[in-house]
């Protein structure tokens, strides 16, 4: 089994800075890609931005130019810097990690795994 832990999130004013962190820990082999989502009240959950395991990156547009996603492979843990926060911005973010398990390939399995969530809330 695999488990994601976010963190980082809380109460900031509109133009403010956050930085969330999604650690993976158990059966991990690889991380093939790990992604940030939010859900608003009332709201269906979207995404945010991705990043594979060499880097790529990809962004909604309502964030793109103040939110930087990273990832540290070595350590199993993704990033969203948020920065330039909007009261739209506000939301539960979670993150989401596709992950192969199992030490041979013969046996080695694909997961979609995601987090509990962590509450953003931007002030006006």
């Amino acid at each position: 089994q695999v488990q994601l832990v976010e963190s980082g999130g809380g109460l900031v004013q509109a133009g403010g800075s956050l930085r969330l962190s999604c650690a993976a820990s158990g059966s991990i082999f690889s991380i093939d890609v790990m992604r940030w989502y939010r859900q608003a009240p009332g709201n269906q959950r979207e995404l945010v931005a991705g990043i594979i395991s060499g880097g790529s990156t990809i962004y909604a547009g309502a964030v793109k130019g103040r939110f930087t996603i990273s990832r540290d492979n070595a350590d199993n843990t993704a990033y969203l810097q948020m920065n330039s926060l909007k009261p739209e911005d506000t939301a539960v973010y979670y993150c989401n990690a596709v992950v192969y398990s199992g030490r041979y390939y013969s046996t080695r399995t694909r997961g979609d795994y995601w987090g509990q969530g962590t509450q953003v809330t931007v002030s006006s």
